[in-house]
């Protein structure tokens, strides 16, 4: 196992080197981020100062190898905009991010594996069918649209959650972690947890679709494939209580596929927070990025890459090793 996980992770250099050139080429073949930070009426001279005191002047390997060389000593260069070190901004924005993906995941496990369980349980039933119908469309709708519906039916209409923001501006919290829900508790903030939790639950709720179709879509096939094997007859033959058969037996064998899904859909969020927080104005890596990339921010755009890449790799090695685990006929030689 050990020597599994040092392989892997000696895997993540030549992936991130990979990832972060291809961004860097691409953003400088986007154009000039001059023309952002001087204006569109600047003069050629204040254009060429910018672009020496930026090093934009510069071929893309020496760029690449200055950005690699800060990026060793644990520095991700300066926005380019605002002129701040950009861990600042990080800290600020990829909380936030953080608390929205991993309360859709959550909400995504807590509907998506009861409805697989209890579809794959009653296969061909009616409960089956809708839960099949339902992933469909979950599956099948744009997040923009639902998003935009859901702030005008319960942001608007009904008034029963706000639209935008992470809290309302007069609640107090002390930041500790700049997760909000979890600094409430810490804290014991009882009015800064309730707002906190009624700002998220429209994003999370809009996000958490996609992957709850996914989770039960994964789940619904994999408890049919368990439930007609061998030894659940055996189990039940026994005379073991059906809810013990279904339950200890089936689903945690039933486990591997959906541990995968929900890996694969943990590290899709982030991707997906993107349109979320662009349409409820949430404050995280998203709409930072998009902003980045509209102004031609290189630094940002290299660290949030970075970032989303580092996460993706570290959910990846996390399933693989869950798999250890949940089966222990897995080997890792």
């Amino acid at each position: 196992m050990i020597q599994y996980i040092i392989r892997r992770l000696l895997l993540v250099f030549p992936v991130i080197i990979g990832v972060t050139f291809l961004t860097f080429a691409m953003l400088l073949a986007t154009g000039d981020p001059t023309s952002a930070m001087a204006g569109e009426h600047a003069s050629p001279g204040l254009r060429a100062a910018i672009r020496e005191e930026l090093g934009l002047d510069d071929p893309l390997l020496v760029q690449y190898g200055r950005f690699v060389w800060r990026l060793l000593q644990g520095d991700l260069g300066r926005s380019i905009m605002t002129r701040s070190p950009v861990q600042s901004e990080l800290k600020l924005f990829f909380p936030a991010t953080i608390e929205l993906a991993m309360a859709a995941m959550f909400l995504a496990i807590l509907i998506g594996i009861p409805m697989g369980i209890l579809a794959g349980y009653r296969h061909n039933s009616f409960l089956d069918l809708t839960t099949t119908l339902g992933a469909l469309v979950g599956v099948s709708m744009p997040i923009f649209w639902l998003g935009l519906m859901l702030l005008w039916f319960f942001g608007l209409k009904l008034n029963w959650f706000p639209t935008t923001g992470r809290i309302d501006q007069g609640v107090e919290l002390q930041t500790i972690t700049n997760l909000f829900i979890l600094d409430s508790i810490l804290t014991g903030n009882i009015p800064a947890l309730v707002s906190a939790l009624r700002y998220l639950a429209l994003p999370a709720l809009a996000l958490a679709t996609i992957p709850t179709a996914f989770i039960a879509r994964i789940t619904r096939s994999a408890m049919i494939d368990i439930l007609g094997m061998d030894y659940i007859r055996t189990a039940r033959a026994k005379g073991l209580v059906e809810r013990l058969v279904v339950t200890k037996h089936a689903f945690k064998n039933a486990l591997l596929p959906v541990v995968t899904v929900v890996g694969l859909q943990t590290g899709s969020l982030l991707a997906g927070a993107i349109l979320t927080e662009t349409i409820f104005a949430w404050p995280g890596m998203g709409r930072w990025i998009v902003n980045a990339i509209i102004a031609r921010n290189f630094p940002v755009v290299q660290a949030g890459v970075l970032i989303f890449a580092l996460v993706f790799i570290a959910v990846n090695l996390l399933v693989d090793i869950s798999y250890g685990w949940l089966d222990p006929r897995v080997r890792y030689d």
